[in-house]
């Protein structure tokens, strides 16, 4: 098992940036192909992003593909969401998770407390 942490949720407005990122313990994180998902109040969780064990694929929604970028550092045991032009609708609370599998979203099974992150307008 792996144990996740997210952090860098924030305010922040229309059309700024932010970066997110997540620490793992317990198993290495090279393990896992990693995602980012996000949850806004009365809304169902959405996937936003995915990236491979090894870091070479990646997958993105298509209401953040251009404008979020993922990436991650297994050295370091973390997975970063780097956010620019950020929207209204971008807020919500922001969970960072480990799969088997990048490309399948119904695969995750270890997830973090979540950040939460509010775009004003």
């Amino acid at each position: 098992q792996v144990q996740l942490v997210e952090s860098g949720g924030g305010l922040v407005q229309a059309g700024g940036s932010l970066r997110l990122s997540c620490t793992a313990s317990g198993r290495t994180i090279s393990r896992y192909a990693m995602g980012w998902f996000r949850q806004a109040p009365g809304k169902e969780r959405e996937f936003v992003s995915a990236i491979s064990q090894s870091g070479t694929g990646t997958y993105y929604a298509d209401s953040v593909r251009g404008r979020f970028t993922i990436s991650r550092d297994n050295a370091k045991s973390t997975v970063h969401l780097q956010m620019n032009s950020l929207k209204p609708e971008d807020t919500a609370v922001y969970y960072c998770a480990a799969g088997p599998r990048h490309y399948d979203s119904q695969a995750y099974d270890n997830w973090g407390r979540g950040t939460q992150v509010t775009v004003s307008s």
